[in-house]
């Protein structure tokens, strides 16, 4: 009995994150050369210009932010349906919902994102009812065209995800459903959407993250985000490393929020027959 006891604890105290498993000595080197390097970096590099910049610094991390959450809601309310076709349409808005997110899976979203602004961008001036049209004030800017080309994007990733998700529901549930008299409208919405999303979460939360990865790419059609706002600084006051490291933090801080939180929506969502 002695002895179970023991090895019990022992393995409880491996598996704590606090326990004597997590002190190994390439973590503790690994920390070592973490705290290290922030020191290195607190001390012989130039922070001065961060009160000068904090404004704008603050609106282009809003701007970031605005283009992650906008244009991820607007992605994933496209993949659903770009998921649900492919698993149960008709073969024509099959196929063209596959060639849709080959297409774009296929090629470099920089391209898209040029192709947009830089390609029908610039055919809307030509038509003088667009010019007159109450659209033309926000045609006109470059945002639009960043915010169609990272939804298009998402849109596509995540609709191979979904379409996966939806088939991976066991088929069982579904009978079950509709074995109650559930309507099929019912059944999509109680049942069918819930589990393929849950079962989407992990995926959802990688294709996110890169969806943030993504956004500095809007700073090449003058959408001023975080990244143009570090570049300004950079040209401004002539520093290479100090920008990039904190814009490289400003990203870092980003992701491990986006990470605890999909965490902790799949820690509250039931787990049980997934």
């Amino acid at each position: 009995m002695t002895v179970e006891t023991s090895t019990v604890e022992a393995t409880a105290l491996t598996e704590l994150p606090g326990g004597r498993a997590f002190l190994k000595p390439h973590r503790i080197i690994l920390l070592a050369i973490a705290v290290i390097a922030i020191f290195c970096m607190a001390w012989f590099m130039r922070w001065d210009w961060i009160p000068d910049y904090a404004g704008r610094l603050a609106q282009g991390g809003g701007v970031t932010l605005l283009m992650l959450f906008s244009t991820c809601i607007l992605g994933f309310l496209f993949a659903v349906p770009l998921g649900l076709v492919q698993v149960t349409g008709p073969w024509p808005l099959k196929m063209l919902a596959r060639t849709f997110c080959t297409i774009i899976r296929g090629t470099p979203l920089l391209l898209q994102l040029w192709l947009l602004y830089y390609g029908l961008g610039s055919l809307f001036p030509q038509f003088p009812a667009i010019r007159d049209s109450f659209l033309w004030p926000y045609l006109r800017e470059a945002w639009p065209y960043g915010v169609a080309a990272l939804t298009i994007s998402f849109a596509a990733y995540e609709g191979e995800v979904m379409r996966g998700a939806f088939a991976g529901v066991p088929a069982g549930e579904l009978e079950a459903a509709r074995a109650y008299g559930m309507s099929r409208w019912k059944v999509f919405r109680r049942i069918w959407l819930p589990r393929a999303v849950h079962r989407a979460l992990p995926t959802l939360n990688g294709e996110t993250v890169l969806q943030l990865k993504s956004t500095p790419l809007v700073a090449t059609i003058t959408v001023v985000d975080a990244y143009a706002v570090i570049s300004k600084i950079r040209q401004t006051t002539y520093l290479t490393y100090e920008p990039l490291l904190f814009l490289a933090l400003i990203y870092l801080c980003l992701t491990a929020i986006l990470v605890v939180a999909f965490r902790t929506l799949e820690n509250k969502i039931p787990t049980r027959g997934a």
